[in-house]
């Protein structure tokens, strides 16, 4: 039947080794869209085609005399109905490489959205004629391809023909087989076999390696009439195209550490340094052209308000902390200076600064030192800050940010967890203090008034607190469905992702409209309004030394030693969480000049009296889930598919320009009430919390076996072991909040190191595969299993493997499976 004309080997080896072969301009693959149409003869009238079904990756069929498609379904085919398509193929006419006239068709549809760009057509007719006896079959192959006037309903070229008639009475049977070839022609594997068949036996290949790739459903255990709604994951077609592709499990043990060669050491003073603005000198200009998108604009929207409260509310804090020396005026002109100049020069522009509580319980120590022993506050910070900002610029000349590379999924998720734990619980704290300012009235003995004791400063006083209450949840709930809008069934696709990506600033603006308009003096953002130091006695200069003895230029070593422990964790943990793969960030990843960028502006910010700003993870994070970037087109029924993030610099840049030029808006802000701002802190809190695989295991501990989600971790690892891990993980988490709202927070920054030793002392009780399945592999731990699976491939090439005898397909019937297991 013509496998002799194949290389030997089974069916999966002859499509390889077809796909192997050299391409030319008119056998590079395309997307296919195929079309089902058959002959229906209606009384009294002449027989026409009639299109009763289409795929362009799931199938539709034209339902209520072709006026609607039904909903995308996951083709179902008979295991009888594709051997008939085989036997077709192996005994019709194939004709490949066919020239034919374009006739051109103005046409403009809606479904063309859907289509990918260079997508073509294949055509499949089939239908039942009086005046045959015996069926007839054709498989054409177009080159190029054509467009074909009323062939297809959408007017794109027609590459592929199947064509298949037959006497009458066989109606049912022919339809099997026109959807058997239509939903073959969109598996991608099929696909390329018949771009890059040679003739009909490459196509027989192709066919066997679909029959060799089913999964069966046996009859009498499910029924047929139902419609299996599409995954919203499809795997990888890969390992089918390529002999030495790995699967999923065989993938998890060559888990790539972070970054590359980012990270691999120079052996030259701020070798990493130069290398880093060597890589990212080509893309500096794209990072702006790339920024000119809605998407970029609500994004801004949207994280101007999140930044502004905490940068208002820290420095307010940091006064009330510190006598009133540094301020919420401070604290708006530190956090503009060194947001523009880190989103203008930074490696990763994606990472927002901010300020942490750690920073903020060094400096009332600090402060209470200061007045213990009469010294100069501003000055003696200055020195600290100084000393950090040196011993930060030494890490960066060292290349020590080549110690991240030992930051694995495990420290990674216990910090993350941690700040948006704290995102959550300080949202919720400062709602309940607005208690305080405004006490609920629950013994109120009013009677009935008249006339101005009616009013609003009559005995009548509103309960403000459960109005604040309203629009915390209401501003969480109604951002979180918001943004889940793009999901939604109503509206088109272009509405719905707009409001999905302008989703807070959305709400935000309802929520200020429906507070002005119920009226109630619920608490407002307060933005200072002139542009001066808070204190008199200050200027946006200070002397390092002042009037403190000489000696505490030398003693502020030791406290610097601390702050800079604390920038480089804060900074680089938070720069890694941007920079996992899974983000696909396409511009690569620079740990040393970002550290840079934080130590010469932190030098900056002490000189002139302000606040220190370090990455914040929970800013960071949701400005990356605002930049994602999904495929446009997707075929009906199919997910769209992340491409990765949207990387540039403008976001960025606006948020802290417009941040600095802030008390000239002061008109403005002060409508924004404050529990709407807390209700969006609790948003990014909570949505920042997805896709975290520690919480995901943590919900197991109370979950029945056999309502476990399918977690590839949980195919490979013991639950027990599973379990086991994250309960260390999950100690290691309270250890972390009980040491952050102590008195002994100050070596928080020491306590987040030690995760890292917690992590590689666990080697000890996992195995390197189940490592590679829940965690991150340590350095040396990988190069081992590196080498070990280095030393199997060669073994491997000594002593290959006695390949299979080729499988013949099986013919059958009456039982039907899903495609492309």
């Amino acid at each position: 039947m013509g496998l002799c004309l194949l290389p030997p080997g089974s069916p999966s080896q002859r499509v390889q080794f077809i796909l192997r072969t050299k391409e030319d301009e008119q056998h590079v693959p395309h997307r296919l869209f195929s079309e089902l149409d058959e002959i229906c003869v209606k009384e009294g009238q002449d027989a026409e085609w009639k299109e009763t079904a289409r795929w362009l990756k799931f199938e539709e069929d034209a339902e209520d005399g072709g006026e609607r498609w039904s909903k995308p379904y996951v083709g179902m085919l008979s295991l009888h109905s594709l051997s008939e398509l085989r036997s077709c193929i192996s005994n019709g006419t194939v004709l490949l490489d066919v020239c034919a006239n374009t006739i051109e068709e103005q046409a403009e549809l809606h479904f063309m959205k859907k289509i990918p760009t260079g997508a073509e057509a294949s055509n499949v007719l089939v239908g039942e004629l009086d005046f045959l006896h015996q069926p007839i079959m054709a498989f054409v192959r177009l080159s190029p391809a054509v467009l074909l006037s009323g062939m297809t309903e959408v007017p794109i070229p027609t590459r592929f023909l199947f064509v298949l008639l037959g006497p009458e009475g066989k109606g049912h049977q022919y339809h099997e087989i026109g959807r058997s070839m239509a939903t073959i022609m969109t598996d991608e594997v099929f696909r390329d076999v018949a771009y890059k068949a040679k003739n009909g036996a490459d196509l027989v290949a192709g066919v066997d390696e679909f029959l060799d790739q089913v999964t069966v459903l046996p009859p009498g255990e499910w029924d047929p009439s139902i419609r299996i709604e599409p995954p919203k994951n499809v795997p990888s077609q890969e390992k089918r195209k390529m002999p030495g592709a790995l699967d999923d499990s065989a993938s998890h043990s060559t888990l790539e550490k972070h970054g590359g060669p980012e990270l691999q050491r120079t052996g030259r003073l701020f070798g990493g340094l130069t290398l880093d603005v060597k890589r990212k000198a080509p893309w500096f200009w794209s990072d702006f052209r790339d920024g000119l998108s809605l998407q970029c604009l609500a994004s801004f929207l949207f994280l101007y308000c999140a930044c502004m409260s905490p940068v208002i509310t820290f420095g307010g804090l940091l006064g009330e902390a510190t006598n009133g020396h540094i301020s919420a005026m401070e604290s708006l002109l530190g956090a503009s200076m060194a947001g523009v100049v880190y989103s203008l020069f930074a490696g990763q522009p994606l990472t927002i600064l901010g300020s942490t509580g750690p920073v903020l319980v060094f400096e009332k120590i600090l402060y209470k030192f200061c007045k213990e022993y009469t010294l100069s506050y501003l000055s003696l910070r200055a020195c600290i800050g100084l000393w950090t900002a040196f011993l930060c610029i030494v890490l960066v000349a060292t290349d020590a940010s080549c110690l991240v590379c030992y930051v694995t999924r495990f420290t990674e998720e216990a910090f993350a967890s941690l700040i948006c734990i704290i995102f959550i619980y300080e949202a919720l704290e400062k709602l309940s203090h607005l208690r305080d300012t405004y006490p609920v009235h629950t013994h109120s003995k009013l009677g009935e008034f008249q006339g101005p004791a009616c009013g609003r400063d009559g005995p009548y006083t509103p309960d403000v607190f459960f109005w604040c209450c309203i629009l915390f949840f209401a501003t969480f709930a109604l951002s979180s469905f918001l943004k889940k809008f793009k999901t939604s069934r109503y509206f088109p696709t272009r509405v719905r992702s707009t409001v999905s990506d302008f989703a807070v600033f959305l709400t935000i603006v309802i929520m200020v409209l429906l507070d002005f308009v119920v009226g109630i003096p619920s608490p407002k953002l307060h933005v200072p309004h002139a542009f001066k130091p808070t204190r008199d006695d200050r200027g946006w200069f200070i002397n390092p030394i002042g009037p403190n003895p000489w000696w505490t230029v030398l003693a502020a070593l030791v406290p610097a030693l601390l702050c800079t422990i604390l920038i480089f964790m804060d900074q680089q943990i938070s720069a890694v969480i941007v920079n996992r793969k899974e983000h696909k960030l396409k511009k690569g990843c620079r740990y040393h000049l970002d550290l840079f960028m934080v130590a010469v502006m932190l030098g900056v910010c002490s000189v002139m009296g302000l606040p220190w700003f370090v990455a914040a993870t929970v800013l960071s994070i949701t400005h990356v889930n605002s930049l994602k970037v999904e495929s446009d087109c997707s075929a009906p029924g199919e997910q769209p598919k992340f491409l990765g993030i949207r990387e540039q610099r403008v976001t960025g840049l606006l948020i802290f320009a417009l941040m600095g030029c802030s008390v000239f808006f002061t008109s403005v802000l002060k409508f924004i009430p404050m529990p709407v701002l807390y209700g969006v802190f609790l948003y990014m809190g909570v949505s920042s919390l997805r896709g975290i695989q520690f919480f995901d295991r943590l919900k197991l501990f109370w979950m029945p076996a056999k309502h476990q989600p399918d977690f590839i971790y949980l195919r490979h690892v013991p639950l027990r072991k599973v379990h086991f891990f994250t309960a260390i993980q999950l100690i290691c988490l309270v250890l972390l909040w009980t040491i952050k709202v102590s008195r002994a927070a100050i070596i928080f920054p020491l306590m987040v190191l030690a995760l890292v030793f917690v992590r590689k002392a666990m080697d000890l009780c996992f195995s390197k595969r189940e490592l590679s399945f829940l965690d991150d592999l340590m350095p040396e731990r990988k190069k081992k299993l590196d080498d070990g699976r280095n030393e199997a491939g060669e073994e491997e090439e000594d002593h290959p493997k006695q390949e299979p005898p080729p499988v013949p397909s099986g013919n059958g019937g009456g039982c039907c499976y899903l495609a492309g297991a």
